[in-house]
Formats: C-alpha cells, structure tokens, sequence
C-alpha cells in the first residue's frame, strides 16, 4: 500500500464525510438562524425554543435522507474492504 493510496482514501472518506453530513447541518442551521431571528424579533429568549425546533428539523432530514446516508456509506465501505486485497497485493 502506497502512500498515494491511503491519501486517497483519506480525502475520498472526508469528502464521502462532508457529503453525508451536509443536509443535516444546513437544516439545522437554517432552522437555527430562523429561530435566532424569530427571538430576536420577539424578544423571547427561551432555550428551549431554540433546541427543540433543530431537533425535530435533524429527525425529519434523517428520515428522510437516512437511506441515501446509509447506502453511500455502505457502498463506499464496501468498496473500501474490496479494494484490500489489491492495495496488499
């Protein structure tokens, strides 16, 4: 195993990573900046106005981008644990 192929691994697993992760970090981000101005506007400052809504917006994108999430982690594991016996031989 050369050290090309680890640092190919190594950046096609962050960008697998951040791929994975994004729609869930911008809902909830998105939700988070909707609720800051909601506060803002109200002048309302509860903290659990804040994390409630960010919950049930993470729940809704798992269930309904948690399929796509699972099989492009599965395939890229698999295709990862197939590529060993030509990385070691």
């Amino acid at each position: 195993m050369t050290a090309q192929m680890v640092l190919t691994i190594g950046r096609d697993a962050l960008t697998l990573l951040l791929m994975v992760a994004m729609p869930v970090l911008g809902v909830v981000m998105a939700v988070g900046l909707l609720v800051s101005i909601f506060q803002a506007v109200t002048q309302i400052h509860e903290a659990t106005l804040a994390f409630v809504p960010k919950l049930v917006a993470a729940v809704v994108v798992f269930a309904v981008a948690g399929p796509w999430m699972l099989t492009t982690l599965v395939d890229y594991i698999r295709r990862t644990i197939e590529s060993i016996p030509m990385a070691l031989g």
